[in-house]
């Protein structure tokens, strides 16, 4: 169990990296150089790890909700090099949600390659079911990861999204919400985990016809 909780854990850790890059390039591609000028378009891990939402978060979110969840260091990006700034901001936000998709759907085709040469015994059967099991858990974390991100309290890429569409004139509640933002986060853990995770796990037999 503690090495199952260990791997998952760095499967979480390498995903959330991959999300943050995928902020940072966005970012730089829109017009904002500053993640690239901070160092954050790397894959190194240290980079990016936080030690709340690296560390504590997943831990608290599998106790409580019997999944893992977690975020690194947010990417810092100053929006007003962006040449339309709510759009550029909205789109930023969705490259992190976006790249765990892509992850979770690279993972699926690729697992079906491998069951494919398992069949036809160009490798071993149990390679491949070592692969199949890998990427199950691979993609089950990335659709975890991108449902709870579009969730609308900070500091989840849902209320990032949520604030490039809403009036300017409502922006006091998003400055409440980024003050309550992580004891909402705890919350939504402990009471919407189990549902989310639900979600996700439908999602992933259903790629990969489990149970049917």
């Amino acid at each position: 169990m503690i090495l199952t909780v260990i791997a998952t854990i760095a499967i979480v850790i390498m995903s959330i990296v991959v999300h943050e890059v995928s902020h940072g390039y966005a970012a730089d591609a829109l017009g904002d150089p500053t993640p690239r000028l901070q160092g954050r378009l790397t894959l190194n891990p240290i980079k990016h790890l936080d030690p709340i939402g690296s560390v504590i978060i997943p831990l608290v979110a599998y106790f409580l909700g019997g999944f893992i969840f977690g975020w690194a260091k947010p990417v810092m990006i100053n929006p007003y090099n962006f040449a339309h700034r709510k759009r550029d901001e909205l789109l930023v936000a969705l490259a992190g949600p976006f790249s765990n998709v892509l992850i979770a759907l690279g993972f699926v085709l690729m697992a079906n390659g491998i069951s494919y040469l398992a069949s036809t015994g160009s490798i071993s059967t149990a390679v491949a079911e070592s692969f199949v099991g890998i990427s199950i858990t691979v993609v089950l974390t990335n659709f975890v990861l991108a449902l709870f991100n579009l969730i609308p309290i900070p500091p989840l890429d849902g209320s990032k999204i949520l604030f490039a569409i809403m009036p300017e004139k409502y922006d006091y509640m998003r400055r409440y919400l980024e003050g309550t933002g992580f004891i909402l986060i705890v919350l939504l853990i402990a009471f919407t985990g189990p549902f989310i995770g639900g979600i996700a796990s439908h999602i992933t037999q259903s790629l990969f016809n489990i149970g049917s």
